[in-house]
């Protein structure tokens, strides 16, 4: 029992990390109706970046803070530079950051190389506790009250500020937002940028359980907008659901069946697209 438990813990801790990229791309999806295929790359940068500082002898929690900074600037400056100009135009976004993407990861190649890396456990969080008889990592558990503590914060800036106001009022009517004299335009980068900082976050958080490799932008891509689609476009909470239920299953899935694990991930977005075509938390469609 013991052993199902360590497991199950497991399972939620990496969906609270694959809950923190979906929920930057399911943010930036909803608010700005743009889809970035570059979400992926964000995620890689920010472990990239951790590792760096880490390697010029900063902990990591100030590499931490710095690379979730610096992510979110690089998402500032691709939103005003270049994602403001295909707003509305959905094949053009889709192949802008597509294009991006491979950039991106082709430039992480070339500053950082090809070989896997991976970024160490913080000396505070290097221990163990004993579930049974099995040992398992206080950073896993770390990253789940990360999670928790991410999903209350979304909770509250949606619900109780007035930036959440804006943002609900914008997703509904952008051109009445307007007209009450609210720059949209600094809230769109300003949600680009959250939405890339949480890409961020989620990257250097990441690099300790999952390592650092090549295509690991496109790999954690995948996996975030299966999320998004089972959590419902648009929707946080779907995100927070979709991506603990991804994470217990694909873990699940790796022990007891590991040829099929990645096929009965798909399967459950396959059911739940049946039954709720617009996900779990997603709006349906007039």
């Amino acid at each position: 029992m013991s052993a199902i438990s360590a497991q199950l813990l497991t399972g939620v801790a990496y969906g609270m990390l694959y809950f923190m990229i979906a929920a930057g791309l399911t943010i930036i999806l909803g608010v700005m109706n743009v889809v970035n295929l570059a979400h992926g790359t964000l995620f890689m940068l920010g472990a990239y970046i951790a590792f760096t500082f880490i390697n010029e002898e900063l902990n990591f929690w100030i590499a931490l803070f710095l690379a979730v900074f610096l992510t979110a600037i690089f998402g500032l400056f691709l939103e005003k530079w270049l994602i403001k100009h295909v707003y509305g135009k959905e094949l053009e976004q889709v192949l802008l950051t597509f294009g991006l993407s491979f950039i991106i990861a082709d430039a992480v190649e070339w500053i950082w190389g090809t070989e896997m890396h991976t970024l160490p456990v913080p000396d505070l969080l290097s221990g163990s506790l004993s579930i049974g008889d099995t040992a398992f990592p206080v950073y896993r558990l770390f990253v789940v009250f990360i999670g928790c503590l991410l999903a209350l914060l979304l909770w509250y800036l949606e619900t109780k500020t007035r930036i959440g106001a804006i943002i609900r009022a914008g997703v509904d009517d952008r051109a009445m937002v307007s007209a009450l004299g609210i720059n949209v335009g600094l809230v769109f980068t300003g949600v680009f940028a959250f939405g890339a900082a949480l890409a961020g976050l989620s990257g250097v958080l990441g690099g300790p359980l999952i390592g650092m490799y090549t295509g690991m932008d496109s790999e954690i891509l995948v996996t975030s907008l299966i999320v998004v689609v089972i959590g419902g476009l648009g929707s946080w909470k779907g995100s927070f659901i979709g991506a603990i239920a991804i994470g217990v299953i694909e873990t699940l899935g790796k022990v007891w069946f590991p040829s099929l694990s990645m096929l009965t991930v798909f399967l459950i977005m396959m059911i739940v697209l049946i039954i709720r075509p617009q996900g779990l938390f997603g709006r349906e469609v007039a």
